[in-house]
């Protein structure tokens, strides 16, 4: 357990494990809903899948939903990987920043869970259903999640591509 532990890296801990975690326990506390086992490596599996969705759901919903509506502004992804590389506190400083959205993922996911339990004591028929819609949501949310990541993969091979080919031009 603690060599699974020591692998994770503080991106992990903060946007993964923290906010899967805290969920688990609002879960019981606030629905007495217990999402956990007896087993500390199923916990830890269950806690960490949690955050990950957590984490998408801020990523994937959240983020789009307030640069749409101006409440915030990103800086141009190449400028940010060109003063990140500058300056090594913005790299930290992102990483604060990806916990926020995901602590907001985490309260829109409690939101959303608080509307299924209102909606379902009204129509306890779509308990039937939701495991279904349940899994295609989360299927849709991943294949955006998949989506964005490799736009970030494509964006940083070109910028290195770029920068090849300009010392390569620069030596003909």
């Amino acid at each position: 357990m603690e060599n699974i532990l020591d692998k994770l890296s503080s991106y992990n801990i903060l946007n993964n494990l923290l906010p899967g975690g805290v969920f688990c326990y609002l879960m019981d506390f606030l629905f007495k809903i217990n999402l956990l086992t007896d087993d500390a490596i199923m916990n830890l599996c269950i806690v960490y899948f949690i955050g990950m969705i957590i984490s998408r759901i801020g990523s994937i919903v959240i983020e789009p939903l307030f640069k749409k509506m101006g409440f915030i502004i990103f800086a141009d992804y190449k400028d940010y990987v060109v003063a990140s590389k500058k300056d090594f506190d913005i790299k930290v400083l992102s990483e604060t920043n990806n916990l926020y959205r995901s602590i907001l993922g985490l309260l829109f996911s409690l939101l959303i869970v608080k509307l299924y339990l209102i909606i379902i004591e009204q129509c306890s028929c779509l308990n039937k259903i939701f495991p279904t819609i349940f899994i295609i949501l989360l299927f849709i949310l991943f294949a955006f999640s998949y989506r964005k990541q490799t736009k970030y993969i494509k964006s940083r091979v070109e910028k290195v591509k770029g920068e090849r080919e300009a010392v390569a031009d620069e030596h003909s």
